[in-house]
């Protein structure tokens, strides 16, 4: 069977990595420690660390490693703790696949990362059809093979080096003329201003968050505190706790929890939207805006 798979994908991620006795395969040129982490936890709670061979295919750029879009200390503590784990190197790598042995795979946008896997705004199918599951490990059988080996060594290498890289640019940074720092400065707000500015174009805040509160309650019944930390993931600039700015009528900033909580009551006086025992859910039927 082949269903959709909708952000956020953590059950079904959860539910591949349960399923894996054999091989599991992770395919995402970004790595993160916080997806590792469970999927080591995962493995653990079951006993099959030592038994399972975990393959992990990725794109070990340096730039990425820098600009911190990939944990190398991820790396490092899945060799540490996955015995059986292999580790290839693919520069032109961009698919994100994750297979647990024959039995289950997801193809999806969304990296090795907690908020590719749950906050970003992601798309993808699961398939559970042994052939189709196969035919696919098939084909990263051969990507494998395009890349290179990389052995534990190396990527504890490569880490010292990057940790030395971002000293060596940490001090680069240091010596630009404050003239140059200042004019970078002005520049980056003017951007972020304009950027801002097309934000707010065409919509209030107020709509922004009633439209988003609606697409979380569509995934099931929340809570406020469960709902804050998602709409902030997808609205970061809306939701950012050290500012508040109003741009074109749509505030910025730290006040954003209140204008979430205005939203809440407005979607309930409309019909859309109730609150019961503490969670708040999509009516059985719809309001009029």
């Amino acid at each position: 069977m082949v269903a959709l798979l909708k952000s956020p994908w953590t059950n079904t991620f959860r539910t591949l990595v349960s399923l894996v006795e054999k091989d599991l395969m992770l395919v995402s040129p970004f790595i993160k420690l916080g997806a590792t982490a469970e999927v080591i936890s995962s493995l653990a709670r079951r006993g099959v660390q030592d038994a399972v061979r975990v393959q992990v295919l990725t794109n070990l750029r340096a730039e990425s490693a820098l600009t911190g879009s990939m944990d190398l200390e991820a790396l490092v503590h899945m060799c540490e703790r996955l015995p059986r784990l292999e580790l290839t190197h693919l520069p032109s790598l961009h698919a994100k696949v994750y297979l647990a042995d024959n039995r289950m795979a997801v193809i999806t946008s969304g990296n090795l990362t907690n908020p590719g896997v749950t906050g970003n705004l992601e798309y993808g199918v699961s398939l559970d059809d042994e052939a189709m599951v196969a035919e696919i490990r098939h084909d990263f059988d051969k990507y494998l093979l395009l890349g290179a080996r990389i052995s534990f060594s190396d990527v504890e290498a490569l880490l010292a080096e990057i940790k030395e890289l971002k000293k060596l640019f940490k001090k680069a940074e240091q010596s630009i003329r404050s003239q140059a720092r200042r004019a970078f400065k002005d520049k980056l707000q003017a951007t972020n201003l304009r950027v801002l500015r097309q934000r707010a174009r065409g919509k209030t805040t107020h709509g922004i968050l009633a439209d988003t509160i609606l697409f979380l309650l569509s995934k099931g019944p929340r809570r406020t505190t469960d709902l804050h930390p998602l709409i902030q993931t997808l609205h970061p600039d809306i939701c950012d706790d050290s500012v508040d700015r109003v741009i074109d009528g749509v505030h910025f900033g730290k006040r954003w929890k209140h204008y979430v909580r205005n939203a809440q009551q407005f979607l309930k006086r409309q019909g859309q939207i109730e609150y019961e025992a503490g969670f708040w859910r999509l009516t059985a039927r719809p309001g009029t805006q």
